[in-house]
């Protein structure tokens, strides 16, 4: 019965351990109207941040189908808000290993990946923060990619 018991003790503390990730503080993803991405569809997340002690990890969520020409995308990653100087960061996401592969999640014939921009990111101050993704390659429009968004994961 001992044994029992420091097996399922073990197994327990095994499961609690692999289930302890962090929680999305904010995600939300917007479709690319007809999977086709132009220059002037730039779509925006307001982010309302209420902790600016606080630490967060920055990603871009992006899915593609498997018809996107490409193996990867270059954005442009636009940031506003208090105190914080509007910036354009320019970001390659990598979307395909070097022998042709799709990197990321699979769900039938689309592709999700979620790339992290940036690491410990602090903000400056309260108040609510934009996010702007804009496509930058040299395709326009950019076909094939369904989906674009933002997640923080709050530390």
């Amino acid at each position: 019965m001992k044994k029992f018991v420091y097996i399922f003790f073990v197994w327990f503390t095994f499961f609690f351990t692999l289930s302890c990730e962090y929680d999305a503080f904010y995600e939300q993803n917007k479709a690319i109207a007809g999977r086709s991405w132009t220059y002037q569809d730039i779509p925006e997340f307001p982010v309302h941040i209420t902790d600016k002690n606080a630490k967060y990890d920055i990603f871009i969520n992006l899915r593609h189908s498997s018809g996107y020409d490409f193996s990867n995308i270059f954005v442009l990653l636009h940031q506003k808000g208090p105190q914080l100087a509007d910036t354009t960061y320019r970001e390659e996401i990598p979307l395909a290993q070097l022998d042709g592969r799709w990197l990321g999640r699979s769900a039938g014939g689309l592709y999700e990946i979620q790339y992290l921009a940036y690491p410990n990111f602090v903000f400056p101050d309260t108040g609510i923060y934009t996010f702007g993704i804009e496509q930058n390659m040299r395709q326009n429009p950019l076909t094939d990619i369904s989906d674009v968004g933002i997640k923080l994961i709050k530390k």
